[in-house]
C-alpha cells in the first residue's frame, strides 16, 4: 500500500470513528467514496499508470474503498443504535399505570329522539316503514289529494329536481313530508295497517325554528272502525311516555289538510315556569303537529277501498320534540357539527332507549 493510500486510510478511519451524527457521516461518505470523493478520484487515476504501477495501486485502492465503506456502515449502525437507546430512554412507558379512558362518541339528539319514538310506537303495535327521499310529484302531492294550486307545490317552498332538456316526465322533488310513505305502504301492504314513518324531509326555509332539512315522524293506522278517539288516545300515550310524565292532555283544534278529513292541529297541555317547559300541567297549550282521519281520496289513490276501511294519520316534528324535551333553543345548532354542542347534548351509544329501562338516561 502506497503512502498516499495509507494517508487516506488513516484520515478517513479517524474521521469516521469521531463523527457525531448520521448527517455528518453522509457528508463524510460523499467526501471519501462519492463520485468526486478522494478515493474515487484516486481510482480514476489508475488509467494513467503503467501496468506495473496499476498492479500495485489497484488492489490497494479497492481494499481501501472496501475498508472505508465497511467503517461507514458500522458507524451508521452504531449511531442508529445510540439514537434508538436515547428514544427509548426518553419515551419509556410504565405499563403498570392505569389505562386512560378512551373518548367515546355520542348519539345525536335527533337520533336519540328517533329511537325513543320508535320504542314508544313499537309498544303500541306500530311497525316502521321507509321510503325514498327523492319522490315523484305523484307520491309527494297528487296521491295525497294536494291540488295543483296548493301553496306547498310552489318552488319557493319545495326543492324541485332539475330535468334534462326534452324530459316530459312529471317532476321529482325532495320530499316535503314523510306522508308519501303512507301511500307506498298502503300500495304494498293494503289494510289493515299500523305504521310510523320517521325520516328526513326538505323545505325551502331557514331560521331559528326552521331548516331546509329536518326530520318528521308520520303515523298511520287503518282498520274497520278506527275513529278520532283512537287517534287522541294514541297521541296521549305517546306524549306521556316521551316526556316521561304520568299524563299529558291532548287538545284538537279544527284545521284543514288536503290528506285528512276531518283535520286537527295537535296541542299538548303545558306550563312555562321561569322559562322552563313542563308538559302535562298548567294552563298553556303547545302546538305539536297535525292529524286527522285519512281522506277517502287518499285511500282510493293508494288502492284501498274507502267504504270498507278508515283510519287516522298524524305528523310530528322530531327536531321540535327534541328541542322541547331537552331544552335546545335553536334548531340550526342541530346541523352545525359542533363537537362541543354534541358533548353537551349528546347521548351515550350504550344506553339504548326502551320503555322498561327508561328513554333518556
Amino acid at each position: 500500500m502506497t503512502d498516499s493510500t495509507n494517508d487516506l486510510r488513516s484520515k478517513y478511519l479517524t474521521l469516521i470513528k469521531d463523527v457525531a451524527d448520521e448527517a455528518a457521516l453522509e457528508d463524510l461518505r460523499v467526501q471519501a467514496v462519492g463520485k468526486k470523493g478522494e478515493i474515487s478520484l484516486q481510482m480514476r487515476s489508475l488509467g494513467k499508470m503503467t501496468p506495473e504501477e496499476r498492479q500495485v495501486a489497484g488492489p490497494a485502492l479497492n481494499a481501501l474503498k472496501d475498508e472505508v465503506n465497511a467503517a461507514l456502515n458500522a458507524r451508521k449502525a452504531s449511531l442508529a443504535d445510540t439514537a434508538l437507546e436515547e428514544r427509548l430512554a426518553a419515551e419509556w412507558l410504565d405499563v403498570t399505570l392505569p389505562g386512560r379512558g378512551r373518548p367515546t362518541g355520542t348519539i345525536h339528539p335527533v337520533s336519540q329522539v328517533w329511537e325513543e319514538l320508535t320504542a314508544i310506537f313499537a309498544n303500541l303495535g306500530f311497525s316502521v316503514a321507509e321510503g325514498p327521499q327523492i319522490e315523484s310529484d305523484w307520491y309527494n302531492f297528487d296521491a295525497l289529494n294536494m291540488p295543483g294550486h296548493h301553496s306547498a307545490r310552489a318552488e319557493m317552498d319545495t326543492f324541485y329536481m332539475a330535468r334534462a332538456d326534452g324530459d316530459n316526465r312529471p317532476p321529482h322533488v325532495l320530499r316535503t313530508h314523510t306522508s308519501p310513505v303512507q301511500i307506498r305502504s298502503l300500495e304494498q301492504q293494503g289494510a289493515p295497517i299500523r305504521i310510523i314513518a320517521p325520516g328526513r324531509v326538505y323545505r325551502s326555509d331557514y331560521d331559528q325554528t326552521h331548516t331546509p332539512m329536518f326530520h318528521q315522524i308520520e303515523g298511520l293506522a287503518l282498520d274497520r272502525d278506527i275513529s278520532m278517539a283512537h287517534l287522541k288516545w294514541t297521541l296521549e300515550q305517546m306524549a306521556a311516555a316521551f316526556f316521561e310524565v304520568d299524563e299529558v292532555e291532548v287538545r284538537f283544534r279544527a284545521s284543514h289538510f288536503p290528506f285528512t278529513e276531518p283535520s286537527a292541529e295537535i296541542d299538548f297541555r303545558c306550563s312555562w315556569v321561569d322559562g322552563q317547559l313542563k308538559l302535562g300541567e298548567g294552563d298553556d297549550w303547545l302546538e305539536a303537529g297535525g292529524s286527522g282521519m285519512v281522506h277517502p281520496k287518499v285511500l282510493e289513490n293508494a288502492g284501498v277501498d274507502s267504504t270498507q276501511w278508515q283510519g287516522f294519520a298524524f305528523g310530528l316534528g322530531i327536531d321540535r320534540l327534541a328541542m322541547l324535551k331537552y331544552g335546545i333553543p335553536d334548531l340550526r345548532a342541530f346541523f352545525d357539527s359542533d363537537l362541543r354542542w354534541m358533548r353537551h347534548y349528546g347521548f351515550t351509544p350504550l344506553d339504548q332507549p326502551n320503555l322498561h329501562g327508561g328513554l333518556s338516561r
